[in-house]
């Protein structure tokens, strides 16, 4: 094993270009797509009417931009350090075969979500919230680049699920790379300020249990409520699914043009 940081520079840059493309194109094709090309052809279909001004925009990417290099080095700790020791990272697949590496998305996705449910309940308590979280949230009408808008306290807690896989599960860097990407497509969705599922998704068998923009759009609106990622189960079982949610859900997914 290599002394700590030796000969990383390489994949330092590397990795770094790969976490900050990966957000900056899924972010880019949203805020395209959404807020320029067909901004004013679905300008109804937005969950909020009104548009975040041009500073709003400016400073999610910089803190994007900022979480991007810390996220960078959370994955050069966990994957370039003595730290990797304490983990459970596979190289070989045949180790665990491809079936396993499949299941393995799945599954860290459903860990994930639990670890952002409760570190977000956390990040709201107001001793951490106004160190912490509150640079997020001064994104109360958020757009595609607000993805990664977190200061940097934030931002290491955010990151901190990599090291938490890596140690409770065996991982693979293809799988985790796979989690990640789908993480991030989530994420922006979430924050894109558009609902993408159709009308009557949220009251479904399946989509009362599914995250939407319009749940996230609220939490960041409102402040309280609606703390899930990928799912609504934990909101559900713990009660802090926003009372007027569904009726909020309906509404937009319903507008006519």
């Amino acid at each position: 094993m290599p002394s700590l940081f030796s000969g990383t520079e390489e994949f330092t840059l590397k990795l770094f270009i790969v976490v900050f493309l990966r957000y900056f194109i899924l972010a880019a094709i949203g805020y395209g797509i959404y807020y320029i090309v067909k901004k004013k052809a679905w300008n109804y279909r937005k969950i909020q009417l009104l548009f975040p001004k041009r500073g709003d925009y400016w400073r999610e990417f910089i803190y994007s931009f900022i979480t991007a290099v810390i996220f960078t080095l959370v994955g050069l700790l966990v994957f370039k350090t003595s730290f990797i020791r304490i983990t459970q990272i596979y190289f070989e697949i045949e180790e665990f075969g491809i079936l396993y590496l499949i299941l393995s998305i799945p599954i860290m996705i459903i860990i994930h979500d639990a670890y952002f449910y409760w570190a977000h309940r956390i990040m709201h308590l107001q001793s951490v919230f106004k160190h912490a979280h509150r640079t997020h949230h001064l994104s109360t009408n958020p757009s595609p680049w607000a993805a990664m808008a977190f200061h940097p306290i934030e931002a290491v807690i955010e990151a901190g699920i990599v090291p938490v896989l890596a140690i409770v599960m065996p991982v693979h860097p293809l799988g985790m790379a796979g989690f990640l990407l789908i993480m991030m497509i989530y994420n922006v969705y979430g924050h894109l300020g558009y609902e993408l599922y159709p009308p009557g998704f949220a009251a479904s068998r399946i989509g009362r249990w599914i995250n939407t923009s319009v749940s996230h759009n609220q939490h960041h609106q409102f402040f309280v409520g609606n703390y899930g990622l990928y799912f609504l189960w934990w909101d559900r079982w713990m009660g802090t699914i926003r009372t007027d949610y569904d009726t909020k859900f309906t509404e937009v997914a319903s507008r006519k043009g």
